[in-house]
């Protein structure tokens, strides 16, 4: 993507993660991937419609905070088909007032791998690229909650170097696990 340094894509071995422009999310919101599709020049599925909350999330971040768009929802694109496998997003930028209390300059960490694509590293692959991008842009740790009963993001937490510090119970999610990871190697 074109701008600033911290709008350009987060390359990994196989993937891309292409921040969506704000006007991406509102077309997404209305139902309509050709936007999103044009700007990415790629293969968009009809799950990320399916199942808005990334988009719904950023619009709502967006409205509140305009500096949190480098920060804000990112598609995960194969390098060599331009093909989206799943998106992820910070909740917010780093050391918000929310997480203080388990660690400073840390952010929040969501993921989504579209069920096509699951079991293939992209998201330990996705998540490494972007926690050593924000780490250059100020995020010494990273938070990750995760249901108990998601074995496959538990699995991924581990691998990723993030250890239990907490659980919350969450308004429409439930009881999660709160992770933490120092610094933005994979460990």
């Amino acid at each position: 993507m074109a701008g600033g340094d911290g709008l350009r894509d987060i390359a990994t071995p196989r993937l891309l993660l292409c921040c969506l422009s704000p006007e991406s999310i509102r077309s997404g919101l209305s139902g309509d991937l050709s936007v999103i599709e044009r700007q990415l020049l790629a293969s968009v599925p009809v799950e990320l419609i399916r199942e808005p909350t990334v988009l719904k999330f950023s619009a709502a971040r967006l409205a509140a905070d305009p500096d949190y768009l480098p920060w804000s929802a990112r598609a995960i694109l194969m390098k060599e088909t331009r093909e989206m496998v799943g998106h992820l997003r910070f909740h917010t930028r780093p050391d918000p007032d929310y997480l203080r209390s388990y660690a400073r300059d840390a952010v929040e960490l969501g993921y989504v791998i579209f069920s096509g694509h699951r079991r293939r590293g992209y998201a330990l692959e996705a998540l490494t690229g972007a926690m050593n991008w924000a780490g250059t842009r100020g995020a010494r740790r990273f938070v990750a909650t995760v249901s108990p009963n998601n074995g496959p993001s538990l699995a991924l937490v581990a691998k990723a170097g993030f250890r239990k510090i907490g659980e919350h119970i969450d308004d429409e999610d439930g009881l999660e696990h709160i992770y933490l990871k120092e610094g933005a190697d994979n460990g």
